[in-house]
């Protein structure tokens, strides 16, 4: 029974509104509603997006990796406003989201280019298996899938340690793979 002749049902709705709020607030980066404390509340928020980054290190760990100390704070900063959608698809969005900005460590790149090959993911739906032959491209990272097997063909490009170390391309692949 959702509600009565008395008008119980009314109380219940404000309550929902109440509760959607607060959790806007908390994982969202909402307003926080009237009658909460503002510090009690970022503290809370900061612990959730503190459970969240390392949900999504479990599923990204070369993402989280390459980023190293800054993980949490590149993390919090691009997950401050979002929602969750679920922790492989909040790391494939920020890795992604790296990507675009240049910004991507190299063994993320390898990370994600292997993931494009393997899964179909367009950002909205959940991520599938793709079924016909693919391949993956990430910060100069490519990855191939032929029959459920993925290879990665060509690692992502590491700075030199040493100026001048660059190793020559021998099989000349910049001209014909690209990003």
């Amino acid at each position: 029974m959702t509600g009565t002749p008395d008008g119980e049902s009314a109380p219940r709705a404000g309550l929902a509104e109440r509760q959607a709020e607060l959790v806007a607030a908390l994982v969202a980066g909402g307003t926080p509603p009237a009658g909460f404390a503002p510090g009690p509340l970022a503290a809370t928020r900061a612990a959730l997006l503190r459970k969240r980054a390392g949900e999504v290190a479990r599923h990204w760990p070369l993402l989280a990796a390459g980023l190293g100390a800054g993980w949490s704070k590149t993390f919090a900063d691009w997950a401050a406003r979002r929602p969750t959608a679920g922790s492989l698809r909040d790391g494939w969005d920020l890795a992604r989201a790296l990507h675009d900005q240049q910004a991507l460590p190299p063994v993320a790149a390898e990370e994600l280019a292997v993931r494009e090959a393997r899964l179909r993911y367009d950002g909205r739906r959940a991520p599938r298996p793709r079924r016909a032959p693919a391949v993956g491209r990430a910060g100069g990272a490519v990855a191939v899938q032929i029959a459920g097997r993925v290879r990665l063909l060509r690692p992502a490009p590491r700075k030199s340690i040493l100026a001048g170390d660059r190793v020559p391309d021998a099989a000349r692949s910049e001209s014909w793979i690209s990003d």
